[in-house]
């Protein structure tokens, strides 16, 4: 019986493309002079101290913004990136620049697994700070009520086995009961070493039945067996 399901972001319940193509865009943009006009607000020089932490040396700012430009440039998943991102984010969505993308069928179902009592998490590479401001700024409103926690990269790697352990340690929930939902075979697989049942979100190709994951095209069709 599933009593609670995690899901990823990025091609699951959002599209790849609003990561992509708006959210990681602006970040780029405005990182130097956020960074330049933050750098003395405790919880941004703590971030900039992770920076010199994460490459083994001490950095001037200018050098700091350049190593995390050449991050964002290589796609790295590196927390201290990752929450200046959230950062720069937040201001973004407060001002109006753009909404969070949640698919249509993704948002509708989250409301219905939660008035069936279902618990909701979400985990993501992107911050537990980014991951809030998405959902709490849709076209369909806030959706964060519907959720009862968040993980992001400090639980652990998405595709590390470990996470998945971690995860269901702090739900209190056997990992058996737990749904894991994402558009990544590798931390599907993850998930699935730990226990925790697993759907294939294939929004962009047909499901392939032989798959090792099920996989679906949208929210609507995810299902599970009853108790």
């Amino acid at each position: 019986m599933i009593k609670a399901i995690v899901t990823d972001i990025e091609g699951t319940t959002s599209s790849i493309l609003f990561v992509k193509d708006v959210l990681f865009p602006y970040a780029r943009a405005n990182l130097a002079d956020y960074v330049q006009r933050h750098a003395n607000d405790p919880q941004v020089r703590a971030l900039l101290e992770d920076v010199c932490t994460e490459v083994g040396e001490q950095l001037s700012t200018g050098q700091i913004i350049d190593q995390l430009i050449q991050w964002i440039d290589e796609d790295k998943k590196v927390t201290p990136l990752k929450s200046l991102q959230g950062l720069i984010w937040e201001a973004g969505y407060r001002q109006g620049d753009f909404k969070g993308h949640v698919y249509s069928d993704a948002a509708e179902k989250l409301k219905a697994w939660k008035s069936q009592g279902l618990d909701l998490y979400v985990y993501s590479s992107g911050s537990v700070h980014a991951q809030k401001l998405l959902f709490g700024h849709t076209e369909y409103g806030d959706l964060t009520p519907l959720f009862s926690g968040y993980f992001d990269t400090h639980i652990g790697g998405k595709k590390d086995r470990a996470s998945y352990d971690n995860i269901a340690v702090q739900l209190g929930i056997p990992a058996n009961q737990v749904l894991f939902l994402s558009d990544i075979k590798e931390e599907l697989d993850a998930a699935k070493a730990a226990g925790f049942q697993t759907i294939w979100l294939t929004r962009d190709s047909a499901p392939d039945p032989q798959a090792e994951h099920r996989q679906v095209n949208s929210f609507e069709q995810i299902s599970w067996a009853k108790a």
